[in-house]
């Protein structure tokens, strides 16, 4: 199920345009290349790569999590009778019609 939401969180998820942002990664990285020896590049490079999955995958779970909340808020919905209450656990809505009216 979770490659399902996954792949409708790829079809409905544009990610924000940021040129600003962008140029400015691009600056710091040429300063990173002038003032680091590439072996301490390659370690903040991979910092940062694990800080940008860690992003994904926050903002990928964040979907998920919201669309299982709104199927259920939808599935509660859908329980309720056209009388406009709601039918007790275990009670169908055959049932709430049924019933004797309380006087």
């Amino acid at each position: 199920m979770n490659k399902t939401l996954t792949a409708l969180y790829d079809s409905f998820y544009t990610p924000p345009q940021s040129a600003d942002t962008r140029a400015e990664i691009k600056t710091i990285h040429k300063q990173l290349i002038l003032k680091l020896d590439k072996p301490e590049r390659r370690l903040v490079l991979r910092l940062i790569d694990t800080k940008d999955r860690m992003t994904e995958d926050t903002s990928v779970d964040s979907f998920i999590c919201g669309f299982r909340l709104a199927w259920r808020l939808a599935n509660e919905l859908n329980n309720y009778p056209e009388s406009g209450r709601p039918t007790q656990p275990g009670q169908t809505e055959q049932d709430t019609r049924c019933a004797p009216q309380e006087r």
